[in-house]
């Protein structure tokens, strides 16, 4: 019982960096949402495909780095520092997958697959050297 009891004094702190990587990762999808000339959600809800590769990608890239961020910081503040870093790379990603495939602002809405799921797999490995690179 005394072990549990030893657990539970840190559920005050698992509740505050929840609550902050949640509203990360809500900032995140709304400010994607809006970078991108198209509504990822919009689309999604209307079963494109494409969107929703894309999307993920982005979502679970940034969610990696704030996992990181949270196992690594050493208080909530520097936990927000960080994940607002992150945030900034996959926004960064999106823009620059846009160079590299000119037409994406087309073929998303247009539900082609491919370079959704190459916008994924680069916002993947963004977010995976972005969470190692969290690790001081």
């Amino acid at each position: 019982m005394r072990d549990l009891m030893a657990s539970l004094q840190y559920v005050d702190d698992f509740l505050i960096y929840l609550v902050l990587a949640l509203a990360l990762l809500t900032a995140f999808a709304w400010i994607y949402d809006r970078v991108t000339p198209y509504r990822e959600l919009e689309l999604i809800r209307g079963g494109n495909t494409a969107a929703a590769i894309a999307y993920s990608g982005a979502v679970i890239g940034l969610a990696l780095p704030l996992a990181s961020a949270v196992a690594h910081s050493v208080n909530p503040v520097d936990m927000v520092v960080w994940g607002v870093l992150a945030l900034a790379v996959q926004v960064l990603v999106y823009f620059l997958v846009r160079r590299l495939v000119p037409q994406l602002n087309d073929n998303i809405p247009d539900n082609k697959v491919a370079p959704a799921v190459l916008l994924a797999a680069i916002s993947l490995a963004a977010g995976i050297l972005n969470a190692a690179c969290l690790t001081y």
